[in-house]
């Protein structure tokens, strides 16, 4: 009996992701005579029936093109907006999903869509999952689509930078996309011969940093670039917050929980301007003028990298085989230069961070690039 599956994309656009819903597609319509549901705008799609078939017209000439031919939201099922209140919609979605007569949705999304389409599975529904977004930090899967084609536009990004850093003799602060995880401004840093690299997993010193970029200025270098992550932090900052933390966990009255949860908040609010305050600290310590850079959504956009289009491509085709084996509950992972199905709860409340050893670490360590925690 022919099956239906439905598709959506959630969380933050990225390149791949049309490449990804095609992968999918095409050996679905072409090959095992599936029909082939697209929702519109990530799970708020699934409770308001926003509807689009896919059909092999509307796959053709997509591999190519950015963002997403669904458009996508960062809606949660459990927690959605709605006539001015916050909702849990599963029900709705398990609604939709039955009206339709779904065999299976496939989430096209990262770490926070890996967590509600578990929530989804532990509700009653098939789910399989593909692992897309540029910071790279979903767990159990060697790189997530969408990361290749970022990691060229911020190296490319502080290729530029380097001219006029150079001209004016003057520190570059570039703010590279990373919340959490570190790997793209890391990965675009080394490749682009920043001098410090900042990032989440290794909290820095202003003082260090300032250090290494006046040694430069002594040995005649008289510019700096320095690639930091939206997330790093200083050492003070990361005490601190692991310190709150770890209150949290331990505090039994609501209240308590719920004033350290707020003076959590208030940290990460504080983090919108720490690559303006660095830049400025920078300059007053260092007496180098200091200009400051920020990527933003420029990283999202564009054409996917061949890199990309081929990752996105063959892990969709392994998602269709997996419908076609009845095989759910599962995200498709890149292994090397094939696939794994990955149970959702070994993915779902994972992070994949740089770890302080990693190569990529150790190399930038041994080429003189500060990383601002010594």
């Amino acid at each position: 009996m022919s099956k239906s599956i439905g598709i959506l994309t959630s969380g933050g656009d990225c390149p791949g992701l049309n490449a990804a819903i095609r992968g999918v597609g095409k050996p679905a319509l072409e090959l095992y005579d599936m029909t082939v549901l697209g929702f519109r705008d990530g799970f708020r799609g699934l409770v308001q029936d926003r509807l689009m078939r896919l059909d092999t017209s509307v796959l053709s000439g997509i591999l190519t093109d950015g963002g997403t031919i669904l458009g996508t939201s960062r809606d949660k099922p459990h927690r959605m907006p709605f006539g001015g209140k916050t909702r849990d919609m599963t029900d709705a979605i398990v609604d939709t999903y039955h009206r339709h007569h779904l065999d299976v949705v496939i989430c096209l999304g990262g770490g926070g869509t890996q967590k509600n389409a578990l929530r989804l599975h532990e509700a009653g529904l098939n789910v399989l999952t593909l692992p897309k977004t540029i910071d790279n930090d979903v767990a159990k899967t060697d790189v997530t689509f969408g990361f290749d084609t970022a990691l060229s536009t911020a190296t490319e990004a502080i290729d530029r930078l380097h001219s006029t850093a150079t001209s004016h003799h003057r520190i570059i602060v570039v703010e590279i996309m990373g919340h959490r995880a570190g790997w793209l401004a890391l990965g675009a840093g080394i490749a682009g011969g920043a001098d410090v690299i900042l990032i989440p997993e290794i909290p820095y010193t202003v003082a260090s940093v300032a250090r290494a970029i006046t040694t430069r200025a002594r040995q005649g270098k008289r510019f700096s670039i320095v690639a930091v992550a939206e997330g790093a932090l200083t050492a003070v900052e990361q005490a601190r917050t692991v310190k709150l933390r770890k209150r949290k966990a331990a505090a039994k009255q609501k209240a308590t929980r719920k004033r350290i949860a707020n003076e959590l908040d208030q940290i990460e609010a504080d983090r919108e301007g720490n690559t303006q305050r660095l830049t400025k600290e920078l300059e007053s310590l260092t007496g180098i003028e200091s200009r400051l850079t920020i990527l933003g959504h420029l990283q999202r956009g564009g054409t996917p990298s061949a890199a990309d289009r081929l990752l996105a491509t063959r892990l969709g085709t392994a998602c269709t085989k997996a419908i076609a084996a009845e095989t759910f509950g599962c995200m498709v992972a890149s292994r090397g230069d094939g696939s794994k199905l990955v149970p959702l709860k070994d993915v779902a409340n994972e992070r994949k961070l740089v770890p302080p050893n990693h190569p990529w670490v150790k190399s930038a360590r041994l080429v003189g690039t500060c990383l601002g925690d010594e």
